[in-house]
């Protein structure tokens, strides 16, 4: 593997009696498209979270291209290059899709507010870029309030890949998305992201195929701990990731 872009080491996290985070410890190199699995409380979100300064672990230590992470503030976290897309995306409803994108560049630059952005002719042509290849172009001027679920979550990574990250987190991108959608879903996301081949991406997903189709390589988490990781087909092959993660074996 090449050097890291992210590195976690020994990371531990505890709510009372309850352990979240157990002695966690990843490497995610460039380009690399690592799927994020396991039943709700598993860790996996927790595990998002502490990368994203949400969350500070108890113990270890998480690194960032060779920058310590561990105590930053999630805007700081944000400004070195972590980029995060949310399962309710964080969007402007009143404003249309390309002005969305126009208050992602102008946060990416500074900008107390996006009308300076609006007026210049090279984030317009950036902006347009991003919903071209999110195909997105037609909504260019709809309110985003009248968007259906999907096409938000597409904008919202979009609006993540403004700030070109060293980092994308994507929480469940394909949930409350309806069951025929789900892969042409995907398959847009995945297609828009190999513009960025070297930018390493971590998704939380539930869906199997989903991980199997899309995933490089696959963590599987279960009662706070990694139990597996490893390719896609090697990891869904696991007794362990079969019985608590799939259900394909009853538990004992």
């Amino acid at each position: 593997m090449q050097e890291a872009i992210l590195e976690a080491r020994g990371i531990a996290k505890r709510f009372g009696a309850v352990v979240a985070a157990s002695d966690i410890n990843v490497k995610i190199g460039p380009g690399e498209r690592v799927g994020l699995i396991g039943s709700n409380g598993a860790g996996k979100t927790t595990f998002v979270n502490m990368i994203t300064g949400y969350l500070k672990p108890d113990e270890g230590q998480i690194k960032l291209a060779g920058t310590d992470i561990t105590r930053l503030a999630p805007r700081a976290i944000n400004m070195l290059g972590v980029k995060r897309s949310f399962q309710i995306p964080q969007l402007f409803g009143d404003l249309s899709v390309l002005e969305n994108m126009l208050v992602a560049l102008a946060c990416r630059d500074g900008q107390g507010n996006f009308l300076r952005s609006a007026r210049d002719p090279l984030r317009v042509e950036h902006a347009d870029g991003l919903l071209r290849r999110f195909r997105l172009q037609e909504h260019r001027r709809r309110r985003v309030s009248e968007l259906p679920g999907g096409v938000r979550k597409l904008l919202d990574i979009a609006m993540a890949l403004t700030a070109r990250p060293k980092l994308l987190l994507l929480d469940e991108p394909t949930s409350a998305v309806a069951a025929d959608e789900k892969f042409q879903m995907m398959d847009t996301i995945m297609s828009a992201l190999a513009e960025d081949p070297e930018t390493p991406v971590l998704f939380v997903e539930h869906d199997m195929d989903i991980i199997g189709r899309h995933a490089t390589r696959v963590i599987a988490f279960y009662s706070g701990r990694i139990i597996a990781d490893d390719a896609p087909a090697a990891v869904l092959a696991q007794d362990d990731v079969r019985r608590y993660v799939t259900g394909e074996i009853s538990g004992e």
